[in-house]
């Protein structure tokens, strides 16, 4: 418990610095109000359904992402102004980062679920079907993007964050989708351990 505890400190402290002058508030609500509304449903399952060490880790992680974009926005992130000035890229990149712990973080969460909850009876599925959830959800995100844009025009560009880009949405689901498929790839054994290992008593 001590280290979920841990955890939290640290994700509240990033929040709490989030939510101090940030560049636009709408920008920020809209950015943070995922993870505001992860993180109350973890803090009614937890007694219920405790999940491995691992899983909150990551999800403390994109919880930290999410406040440093809502923050800046993610077009202004400073550290990612620096790399694409040192880079000599076209656009700040830090939604890049944001998208691709879109898939990295919830496909270990999926994974986990579906493992726990027995949901598969042929486990050689569960690679698929945990990338095409997270593929699914990155896709669901920018609709959700595009009704906001509808919804409140002009307020909505920095949220947007395609800084002119053309493809930004369909290179967003893209590296979502690459997210999902390196995650699978680094962390099962690590995963698989932390499941054998975890009592969840």
């Amino acid at each position: 418990m001590k280290y979920i505890y841990t955890l939290l400190f640290i994700t509240g402290l990033v929040f709490t610095w989030s939510i101090i002058h940030p560049k636009d508030s709408f920008t920020w609500f809209m950015e943070v109000f995922p993870a505001i509304i992860g993180l109350v449903i973890l803090s009614f399952t937890f007694k219920k359904f405790r999940f491995t060490n691992l899983v909150y880790t990551l999800i403390a992680i994109h919880c930290c992402i999410l406040f440093v974009g809502g923050h800046y926005t993610y077009a202004e992130v400073p550290l990612f102004d620096w790399i694409r000035d040192l880079f000599h890229q076209q656009r700040n990149n830090y939604d890049k980062v944001g998208h691709f712990a879109q898939g990295f973080i919830p496909v270990v969460i999926t994974r986990e679920l579906m493992l726990r909850k027995n949901v598969l009876s042929k486990k050689s599925w569960l690679n698929f079907i945990a990338v095409c959830i997270c593929m699914a959800i990155s896709a669901t995100y920018e609709f959700i993007e595009w009704l906001v844009s509808g919804l409140t025009g002009e307020s909505a560009d920095a949220f947007l964050g395609t800084q002119g880009y053309v493809w930004d949405t369909q290179s967003d689901m893209l590296y979502a989708t690459i997210g999902a498929i390196v995650a699978l790839t680094v962390l099962s054994r690590v995963h698989d351990k932390q499941l054998r290992l975890t009592s969840y008593e």
